[in-house]
């Protein structure tokens, strides 16, 4: 098991998580440390821009990609037959999918500043993510947000794969209509 393997041991699964974690307190870090003073305000709105942004790409990636395109349908498969198995995107995928899709048309677009605060937004977003979807098939839920994103993960895992793509929110299934009632009512 390695930097491009789907299932991760324990380790490279903790390694994983911390280096995405690192990732976000270090472009935060920069932001602020680094970053024009008065850009702070318009560092904070671009950062909130990709979170929101990365809320949607979830969505967009989990429903259309994952259960619709080879070969990532077949390696998401794996994932549905064994949800406790640590089981996701190789490292060495995701990170260059953030620096080809976000980072560099970032970069491109408005330089240093903007491109931190974009790609810190969907960075945070794609952590939050993958702390959600372990928390959902490893932790207890501790608190009401959690127990619904596990009651709304189950749906998905469990019933018809059809909905309840959203991990870390309702929002894009609901707008797209692909929530529970709704793909009851259609199947």
């Amino acid at each position: 098991m390695g930097l491009l393997t789907l299932e991760h041991s324990t380790l490279l699964h903790r390694a994983d998580i911390a280096l995405y974690g690192a990732g976000v307190v270090g472009l935060a870090a920069f932001l602020v440390e680094a970053g024009p003073r008065a850009y702070l305000p318009i560092a904070a709105f671009w950062a909130v821009v990709g979170w929101v942004a990365w809320s949607a790409i979830e969505y967009a990636l989990h429903r259309f990609v994952l259960h619709g395109v080879q070969p990532f349908r077949r390696w998401h498969e794996a994932h549905h037959q064994r949800p406790a198995a640590l089981i996701g995107a190789p490292t060495a995928l995701s990170a260059t999918l953030i620096v080809v899709l976000v980072t560099a048309p970032a970069w491109a677009l408005g330089g240093l500043w903007f491109t931190c605060a974009l790609t810190l937004g969907v960075l945070a977003g794609y952590f939050g993510y993958a702390m959600t979807h372990h928390a959902t098939h490893h932790w207890r839920a501790e608190g009401a947000w959690l127990a619904e994103r596990k009651r709304w993960h189950a749906l998905h895992h469990h019933g018809q794969h059809g909905r309840c793509y959203g991990v870390t929110s309702s929002l894009w299934d609901r707008v797209f209509g692909s929530t529970e009632g709704r793909a009851r009512r259609n199947a």
